[in-house]
């Protein structure tokens, strides 16, 4: 019984072990790049889950990452949801990418607590089919908040953090960095439970 107590302590308390029961399932959607889903728990990217995209540099195309995934969802008539991007999101640029702009929420928090909040509320509302949440907090209880956020709403939650916290421990599902590599986009798998370590080298104009 002792032994048993530790263990369920240790998952409890240690982000970075779980049990093998909790990933036997996952439900996921597709990242659009075969190389990339063969890496990724379920497939895809998993459902209501925090999934965290660590750029090491910004314009390398971590947005054009998710167009696959955000495409299909658009076509669901489902909304899609940026909160405190580092820029204001360009209409025609959206537009071109094939997202659907009456499916596209901007939310400009006043700062970072207010812009997990909504995000928290958005994802408990279940009607966004995905929210994309630009933040840096190292709050454990924060980033555990947007995980349950993500299981309530069956929703996909991208949440971008700067590459200074590549290293800071994390209860996410998945965590990947992103980096230019040759024309490219390498993704480094540094997380995903049920899904394997590993790199996938990315090229936009082969997503499907």
């Amino acid at each position: 019984m002792q032994r048993a107590e530790v263990i369920a302590n240790l998952l409890r308390t240690t982000p970075d072990l779980w049990s093998g029961h909790a990933v036997a399932a996952t439900r996921s959607r597709s990242t659009g790049f075969t190389e990339l889903n063969a890496l990724l728990p379920g497939h895809g990217w998993p459902l209501s889950s925090l999934i965290e995209l660590i750029p090491l540099m910004a314009g390398i195309g971590e947005l054009s990452l998710l167009l696959p995934v955000l495409r299909k969802i658009g076509s669901e008539a489902r909304d899609i949801v940026f909160v405190c991007p580092p820029h204001v999101p360009y209409p025609p640029a959206l537009a071109h990418a094939g997202l659907p702009l009456n499916r596209i929420i901007w939310i400009d928090a006043k700062n970072d607590v207010d812009a997990r909040w909504s995000a928290e509320q958005t994802l408990r509302e279940g009607m966004a089919g995905a929210v994309l949440l630009w933040s840096d907090t190292i709050k454990d209880i924060a980033l555990r908040r947007l995980q349950l956020a993500a299981r309530e709403g069956e929703s996909l939650l991208f949440l971008y953090r700067s590459s200074l916290l590549l290293n800071t421990p994390s209860p996410a599902t998945v965590r990947l960095a992103l980096q230019p590599q040759s024309g490219a986009l390498r993704v480094d798998v540094i997380k995903a439970r049920g899904g394997k370590i590993a790199s996938a080298r990315l090229h936009f104009h082969q997503a499907t």
